[in-house]
Formats: C-alpha cells, structure tokens, sequence
C-alpha cells in the first residue's frame, strides 16, 4: 500500500470523544488553555454591558430568550448587526457604531486561546451530564408517580365501594334502606307487634310436634301432658295474647300499655332521686292512692299539723284535717293488687314482647326441637329388640311415625325458631329493650357510610394530585425538547469547529443521552 493511500485512509479515520473528557482532551492537545474560565468571566461582563443597547430585531429577541448567549451565538448576533449597523460603515470598511464595536471585542476575546471553544464544550458537558438526564429523570419520577396515584385511586375506589356495600349489607340486616337510619328503625319498632302477632299465629304449624312430644313423655315418663311445652300450646291456641291473661287465664278489659320512653335517655337533671323507702324500685311499679289504710304500713314521718309558732299570716288553716280520712299511699307491684280486668306495667305486654315469656317460648321450641332431633337419629338407627318390644304398647301415635315425618316436624320448628331468633328480630328487640340502642346503631352505621365518603374525598386527593404531576410533566417535557435541540445544535458546531482544526477529519463526540 503507497504512503499516499495510508495518508487518505488515516484522514478519513474519524475522531471519537468521550463527552466526559472532552474539556481534558483540548486542555491535552492544548486548544485550549487550562485557565479559560478566567477568561470567561470577562466576557461575560462586556456580553451584560452590550445586552443594555440592542436594535429590534426579532431574530436577536429569540436569541436572548431563554437560552445561554455564547461564542456562535455572538457571532450570529454580529452578522445581524452587519445589516442593521451598514449605515455606520465608514470608507476604510470599519464601523463608527458601539454596538459593533462591543459585540466585534467580544468575538474577538472569544477567539483568544480558543476560549469559546472551552466553553461551548463546558456548555455542551454540562447538558448531556447534568441537565439532560436530570430533566428525564424528573419525568419519569412524574409518570411514575401518575402510576401509583392511578392504582392507588383504583384501591381507594374498590374500598369505598366495599365500605358502601357494607353499610346496605348492614342496613339489610337490620330490615332497612338506609335513607334515613334512624326514622327507619323507629318505624320498624312500629312494626313488631304485627310480626310478633304473626309469628304467634303460625306457631300452629308445630301442632302435631307437639302432640307427638306430649304422648312420649306421658308414655315413657307417665307425666301428664300438661306439663309440657305449657307456653307453646297456649299460644297456640289463644296466640300471642297478654301476659295479664296468661297470668290469670282472663282476657284484661283495660290494657294499659307501659308508656313507651323517648329516644333520648333522660339527663341527671331531668331525674328525681327519691331515696331509699325501703321499697325494691321497679320500672313497672305504680303509685297507687288507697283511702282508708293503716298507719303501720307505710310511715312518711310527716306531719300534718303546722307549726304555729313559725306560720305567718298566710298560714294554711289546717283545721278539720283530724277528722279527715287517713290516706295510705302505697307502692305497688304492676299486676299484684290493680283493679280485676285492668292489664297494666308488663302485664299488658304481649307473650312475644315480654323478655322473659318470649326466652321461655324460645326454650320449648329448643327443647322440641332436640325432642324431634334425637328422635331422627334413633329412627336412623337400627332398631334393636330392646326398643322394638318397648313401643309395642305405644300410642298409635308413636308407632306410626316415620323418619320423613319427624324430619318435617323438626323443619317447621327450626323454621319458627328462625323467625324469632333471626338477626333482624334481635335488633327490633334490643331496640324495644334499650331506646340508646337506635343511636349505637345510627352512630355505628353511620361510621361506615363516613368513612366510604372520606375514601371518595381520598380518591379526589389522588386525582388532584395525578393531575399535577400530569402538569408537572407537560411542562418538562418542552423545557426537555428545547435543551436537547440546543445540545444537538451545540455538538454539531463544536464537531465541526474540530473537524476544521484537523484537516476536515470527522469528529464525533459520544453522548449517550442524545
């Protein structure tokens, strides 16, 4: 191979800079000096001074906007002002204007040492090192904050949602909408007594239960029948009457229901303390007023003749009081010593209503139902010899049962058992036990449905939130364009400025941001 092809093939050869050691290799092949930044600073005084006087010229406005002037801008700048400053030329091709002067000095410093070839490289360093990287690492710190706002609303949407569902799945327990919680619960209070009566009237649907528990025991025990399940078979034959005439067997002429009490529990003030009388208080005892009892009953130690001494002119005469009739107030049990006929306090409440005659209904239904239950798995059983000649004196009753019969016995009383112990019915009850229980229930659901609303108040926060970042993105994503356009700009006059200084050999300078 010739000398002069060797020659043709090295000058083709590009020339490859890492942009992290571009300012080294000028300062090594010394283009450039070591202490260019001094320089720098002094052209960067007389650019300020000159930026004070400039002609109109929208070329030069874009130039000065937003971006960082240097040497190839300066020298674009003199080549605009070559056309606006053309009427200061004088005959020897020199300019009279200051202007001209000011940015010619600086091109001229520029070119001192290769100055503005070390700060175009400083420049161009600091973008693909620092500015580029920092700009794409803000924005996808923004789309990924998007991301995890987006999934986070999708939570906080599917918990609000599940929050709701469970405050209507509580509702629907309790047998309500949930429009308004508590004039609901009011309302279903309301409704009890005709349930209750309901419930009471379909307990002849576990007649032949009865019937067959009732043989049994009389046959196996030889117990009267009488004695069991006395509360089931009342009801079922006079229904959910009164306690007055389960009591005494004597349907009351007056009922004279206990006044049902406020939603609001009484305060301190509102109650009078009565003291102790010696008398167990009962919230069904009444105030009964009964002429002509004795004085050993009930002693008030009050008396009833004043003091005369003490009484001044508006003295109540007490004359005649002595030959008055004795009055005996008296504390009495509800139900104990009231007129014949009259139902009053607990007496008046229905058999259902009443806590304890509706645990003891519930109790003979359990205790049939058990009846019924081991009767099944005997009957599943093979039958031994043992109780084979046992039921041959049976009933008819007993004998002809079959499996079938007694599973449905069983099923119709489970069935009424549900009616009465449903979760639905033990609300109703506890709100007719404990008026405060309707506010527990409001305040509790009342929680759940508050705190679906904050979720939803939550998600508008992370929408908020996404939307600015989605902001925050748009405005970086220009600010990221212009930068890599001027990086871009900037290598390609830096590869060509070295390009020229090494014969036209091509000049690459690596940036891997780009």
């Amino acid at each position: 191979m010739s000398a002069g092809a060797s020659a043709q093939e090295h000058q083709n050869l590009p020339i490859d800079i890492q942009t992290s050691k571009l300012l080294d290799w000028l300062v090594d092949r010394r283009h450039c000096n070591l202490k260019w930044q001094n320089l720098v600073l002094q052209i960067r005084e007389k650019i300020n001074v000159a930026l004070q006087d400039m002609p109109e010229n929208e070329e030069i406005r874009e130039l000065l906007l937003g971006s960082y002037l240097h040497y190839f801008h300066c020298l674009r700048i003199v080549q605009i002002l070559k056309g606006t400053e053309a009427s200061t030329k004088n005959i020897f091709g020199r300019y009279s204007s200051q202007r001209m002067k000011d940015w010619q000095e600086i091109v001229s410093l520029y070119m001192r040492e290769n100055t503005y070839l070390a700060e175009a490289s400083s420049l161009f360093v600091r973008s693909v090192t620092y500015e580029i990287p920092s700009l794409k690492k803000q924005i996808a710190k923004c789309q990924q904050l998007q991301q995890d706002l987006s999934r986070k609303e999708e939570e906080i949407q599917l918990g609000a949602a599940e929050m709701k569902e469970r405050y209507y799945t509580s509702c629907k327990q309790y047998g309500i909408t949930g429009e308004n919680v508590r004039r609901e619960l009011l309302a279903l209070v309301k409704e009890l007594p005709s349930l209750l009566t309901h419930i009471g009237g379909g307990a002849g649907v576990v007649a032949p239960a009865v019937h067959l528990y009732q043989a049994c025991v009389q046959f196996v025990c030889e117990s009267p029948p009488e004695q069991v399940v006395p509360m089931l078979r009342y009801i079922q034959e006079r229904g959910n009457s009164t306690v007055y005439e389960w009591r005494t067997g004597i349907r009351p002429d007056v009922i004279q229901r206990p006044r049902e009490e406020e939603m609001k529990e009484p305060t301190e003030e509102d109650q009078i303390d009565w003291g102790d009388f010696g008398v167990e208080s009962s919230a069904d005892s009444e105030l009964c007023v009964r002429p002509g009892a004795q004085s050993d009953e009930i002693k008030w130690d009050i008396s009833l003749e004043p003091d005369r001494t003490e009484a001044g002119s508006d003295a109540i005469d007490w004359e005649g009081v002595e030959d008055a009739t004795p009055v005996e107030i008296m504390l009495l049990e509800t139900g104990t010593e009231v007129p014949d006929g009259v139902a009053c306090g607990k007496d008046a409440l229905t058999l259902l209503e009443n806590p304890e005659t509706r645990n003891q209904f519930i109790d003979e239904l359990l205790e049939l139902e058990l009846f019924l239950s081991q009767r099944v798995v005997e009957m599943s059983e093979e039958a031994d010899i043992v109780s084979v000649s046992q039921f041959q004196l049976a009933p008819p009753i007993l004998q002809g049962q079959t499996k079938e019969k007694i599973v449905a016995m069983a099923a119709a009383v489970q069935d009424l058992i549900g009616q009465l112990t449903c979760m639905r019915m033990q609300h109703l009850f506890m709100i007719l036990a404990s008026p405060r229980y309707v506010d527990r229930v409001t305040e509790l659901l009342h929680q759940k449905l508050k705190q679906s609303e904050l979720m939803g108040l939550k998600k508008e926060l992370m929408a908020q939130r996404r939307e600015a970042a989605l902001e925050e993105q748009r405005a970086l994503e220009p600010r990221l364009d212009l930068i890599v356009q001027q990086t871009k700009e900037l290598q390609k006059l830096i590869e060509e400025d070295l390009s020229k200084k090494y014969n036209n050999r091509p000049v690459n300078l690596l940036a891997a941001s780009l």
